[in-house]
């Protein structure tokens, strides 16, 4: 039967068209995401942005409970100066940041390898204590969306791992 309310029809036809595709939720019980949630060690962290890359990976796929695929990646970080004054001072400053990641199997071999990339800024017209903690929010954003981007690479060759 038919309900009167037009969202929920519409909502029921998107089901019944998105089940007719062959789409799997990824974090479903037959999705992807399952194959690598606390199963995935990512390299141990050298930097500050390498631990909030970290704590990152750990929010989206789980603490490694039981590790069986490894993450290596190498973060790097430029600076640019984006807003200069007429007295050649600096006022915001971009972060332009890439990950270059490889995901290898509990055998060693490599099941995918990629990289990302994002910016963000931040503005130096405070004082210097509100610079410098503007900067290192710049940085904690910049790892964050480059540790989504990375999950999202890892969640869509997910379906390739073996279980």
């Amino acid at each position: 039967m038919w309900s009167r309310d037009p969202s929920r029809r519409v909502a029921l036809l998107g089901l019944l068209a998105l089940a007719g595709c062959g789409l799997k939720p990824v974090y479903g019980p037959e999705g992807g995401g399952r194959k690598l949630f606390g199963k995935l060690r990512p390299r141990d962290p050298e930097t500050p942005i390498d631990f909030v890359f970290n704590s990152r990976l750990a929010e989206r796929l789980g603490p490694e409970d039981s590790p069986e695929y490894d993450l290596d990646y190498r973060i790097s970080v430029g600076v640019v100066s984006q807003a200069i004054t007429p007295d050649e001072v600096t006022t915001r400053y971009s972060l332009n940041g890439t990950a270059d990641f490889v995901l290898t199997g509990p055998d060693g071999t490599e099941i995918t390898r990629g990289r990302v990339s994002n910016f963000t800024s931040y503005s130096t017209t405070g004082t210097t204590v509100s610079t410098l903690s503007a900067e290192g929010d710049a940085r904690q954003r910049l790892a964050i969306m480059l540790a989504d981007q990375v999950v999202t690479r890892l969640l869509a060759a997910s379906m390739r791992l073996p279980g």
